[in-house]
Parts: C-alpha cells; structure tokens; sequence
C-alpha cells in the first residue's frame, strides 16, 4: 500500500521511524531514517534496522562483500519501493515482500517516488565483511521506473 504523506505512513510503519540516518547520508539521494531494532551480542551476531526512506529516496549502487557467508536481507514493512542488482529489472517492494541479496551483489533500494517505504534490514554473518558503497542512482535512471 503507498503512503504517500507521513501520517499514513507512521500508522504503517509498526517499527518506527526513527532518528534521520546522518551517518550514512552521503550514500542517499534523499532523506532516509533508522530505528534500530536489536544489538549484536556474541550468541547472536546479527544486527537488525528498521529503514524508513521518504519518497524519492534511495541510497547509492552498493554491495555487501564478504569472503564467506555474507548477503543482506530486505523484509517490506510498510509502503511501497524498488530493489534492483546490476543487470536484472528492478523488482517492485510492498508490504510482506522480502528480498534476499546475495553476497558481493552490486545493487540498489529505496523508495518509490510517491510512497513512503521501509523495510527491515540485515547482514548474514560472514567473513571478511565489509559494505563498498558505489556511484548514486542518477534522476533519470531512477524517473524510467514506472509507479
């Protein structure tokens, strides 16, 4: 279901917002938000986010490269939005959907143009991890997807 203004999409959004996501500001086009959800510990390594993108937003062509293991998963929570990796058509996200990236996979997300969006994110354990953030979705790649 879009959202397109804040007060449906803060209904939806069952997560939260969050505070806006600064650190990682020079990666998006747009402003984006995160709520953290849960803190590695030794027993269970796995950090997860709650995402939130206001519309138009999307952060940069990236990858999660790891020499084992490794990948991210996208869980749709609330809003409608776009995931696409190098060479394939992008792929609509709405509410339920989840998308498992590959590790060391060259890929985007964020949200439509008229929706809110968010989406639970996550980095399966691995080896040699690191995130390589990559070149911006330029406007007029982004303005060829169809709402």
């Amino acid at each position: 279901m879009k959202h397109p203004d804040k007060q449906s999409f803060d209904t939806a959004n069952v997560f939260g917002t969050g505070a806006p996501n600064d650190a990682f500001a020079p990666y998006f086009i747009g402003r984006s938000y995160l709520q953290g959800l849960t803190e590695p510990t030794d027993q269970v390594p796995l950090s997860l986010a709650n995402v939130s993108f206001e519309p138009g937003c999307r952060n940069n062509w990236h990858r999660h490269d790891a020499a084992t293991g490794g990948g991210q998963v996208l869980i749709c929570t609330a809003g409608e939005g776009w995931y696409q990796a190098e060479g394939e058509d992008p792929v609509e996200l709405t509410e339920g959907t989840v998308v498992v990236v590959p590790p060391n996979t060259k890929h985007w997300h964020g949200a439509k143009a008229d929706s809110w969006f968010s989406h639970i994110a996550f980095i399966l354990p691995g080896t040699e991890q690191s995130n390589v953030w990559l070149e911006p979705v330029d406007d007029e790649q982004y303005g060829r997807l169809a709402d």
